[in-house]
């Protein structure tokens, strides 16, 4: 019973964090970010002079543009120009690091240090 007790405690103190929009900057800037949205792969760059690269696992790449927004501690992207920006979160939770936003659920990703925009080969 002790044990039971202890194993819900400690799953208690997990909680997710969102992160701050310096906390953020440092996570993302000169950084590709690899993940799956909707089911497909992608690796997005975020360039330190604001400029961002998306390739899909079909090799379709695109150029846009990101900021951090300091008041609302908010990633913001647009990827084609006749777009508005998005707005997302970026949570941690035990590690791991998820976009959040009013419309979507969390969607984890990894993060690779510089810029890595080519697929392995799968194997």
């Amino acid at each position: 019973m002790v044990g039971l007790a202890l194993c819900i405690a400690c799953a208690g103190h997990a909680q997710s964090v969102k992160l701050t929009s310096n906390q953020i900057l440092e996570l993302l800037s000169g950084k590709t970010v690899v993940g799956s949205w909707s089911g497909k792969d992608y690796r997005q760059y975020f360039d330190e002079d604001g400029s961002t690269t998306f390739l899909g696992k079909d090799n379709n790449k695109i150029i846009g543009k990101w900021k951090v927004d300091q008041n609302t501690d908010e990633l913001k992207s647009v990827l084609y120009e006749d777009q508005e920006w998005e707005a997302w979160y970026v949570m941690e939770y035990t590690k791991d690091y998820y976009w959040v936003s009013k419309t979507t659920p969390p969607t984890q990703f990894e993060i690779e240090n510089g810029k890595k925009l080519i697929w392995e080969k799968d194997k």
